[in-house]
């Protein structure tokens, strides 16, 4: 059998009526961002006026349904975003989502002003600490344009199930993961405009079967655009962790990253200062190859807590690659870290 093509799921596509203005929602240009990998997998946006964003989970289905009767299709995946030019009345406003993970107690961030800086390596680490102190925690991978998770986590190549409209999330290290990576072909570049990549984000909370969670780590993609500001604006955040290593350059982003949560009255948990120190496994001579202590006094000068710093150490790299916890002194440390984090939640 022939792989399934773009046209293929286009021309099904069709077939499915928007109830209210009366055409097929490839005619009205409702259709974006579509994926189809070689594996059967389908992912795909349904544009729509912000307006009537929460009244049209129907139709979301009704396309599901139809691009899953295709043979070949092992997966379809489609995501409602509120925001498209070409739709008459459509606003630059986000909708509001409803039914935001409800049995979720916390959501923290753990986010950085910019990329490089190991924050998805903190934000896998921080949970599993999280959990291995006996909470029951989540890890939502939200950096929808390189989401590195699925690989973190040990759960490469692995694909969630779910029933009546509900996405179950995966477990390691007894955290419950998802993130879009699980959905595309690891090796595609998703090209989504932004408004797209902030309905995704909201959808994989929104749709996802979290069940009770004392935590959801966010991992945030880097930065602090449409992206982040819809995070901070429209999903209950109970705090951000701002991760950083050491050098200037870094601290000054770090620094735009903190004062974005405080203007939308995000609580700043603490900074955690990464890539901290190079301690050489063989002779033991330490060196601080981006600096040190870069982060601590920043968090000193901006008024909020230091949670930890974390070295930069070979095996954490080698552990993150192989999906691995971190283990001994590191483990150790990211317990410390851990530990204060939920101290500041209380």
């Amino acid at each position: 059998m022939s792989a399934v093509s773009r046209k293929d799921v286009m021309d099904v596509l069709q077939t499915v009526t928007d109830p209210e203005r009366g055409g097929d929602i490839v005619s009205l240009n409702m259709i974006s961002g579509l994926q189809v990998s070689a594996s059967g997998e389908v992912l795909f946006m349904i544009e729509v006026d912000p307006a009537r964003g929460p009244y049209l989970e129907s139709l979301r289905l009704q396309a599901e349904k139809a691009v899953a009767a295709i043979p070949g299709i092992k997966k379809v995946t489609a995501v409602l975003t509120a925001e498209n030019q070409n739709i008459p009345g459509a606003t630059k406003k986000p909708t509001q989502i409803p039914g935001i993970a409800p049995a979720v107690k916390k959501i923290i961030a753990v986010a950085s002003g910019k990329g490089g800086v190991g924050k998805s390596t903190v934000a896998a680490n921080l949970a599993i600490a999280l959990a291995a102190g006996g909470q029951r925690i989540g890890l939502l991978d939200a950096d929808i344009y390189g989401p590195s998770q699925p690989r973190m986590m040990g759960l490469s190549g692995k694909k969630p199930g779910g029933t009546e409209g509900k996405i179950e999330p995966l477990e390691a290290h007894g955290v419950k993961v998802m993130s879009i990576g699980f959905m595309i072909d690891a090796e595609a570049p998703l090209i989504w405009r932004g408004p797209m990549v902030q309905s995704a984000i909201l959808q994989l909370l929104r749709d996802v079967e979290w069940g009770v969670l004392d935590i959801l780590v966010v991992d945030m993609p880097p930065g602090t655009g449409d992206a982040q500001l819809t995070m901070a604006q429209k999903v209950p955040l109970a705090g951000a962790v701002i991760v950083s290593t050491p050098q200037d350059i870094a601290l000054l982003d770090a620094r735009k990253g903190i004062e974005m949560f405080r203007k939308v009255n995000v609580p700043i948990l603490g900074v955690i200062e990464n890539m901290s120190t190079y301690i050489c496994p063989n002779c033991g001579h330490e060196d601080h190859i981006f600096s040190h202590g870069g982060a601590r006094a920043e968090a000193e000068k901006l008024g909020v807590a230091f949670l930890g710093e974390i070295p930069l150490r070979a095996d954490i790299r080698a552990d993150s690659d192989a999906g691995r916890p971190v283990e001994g002194g590191q483990a150790e440390i990211f317990a410390a870290i851990a530990t204060k984090v939920t101290s500041a939640l209380a």
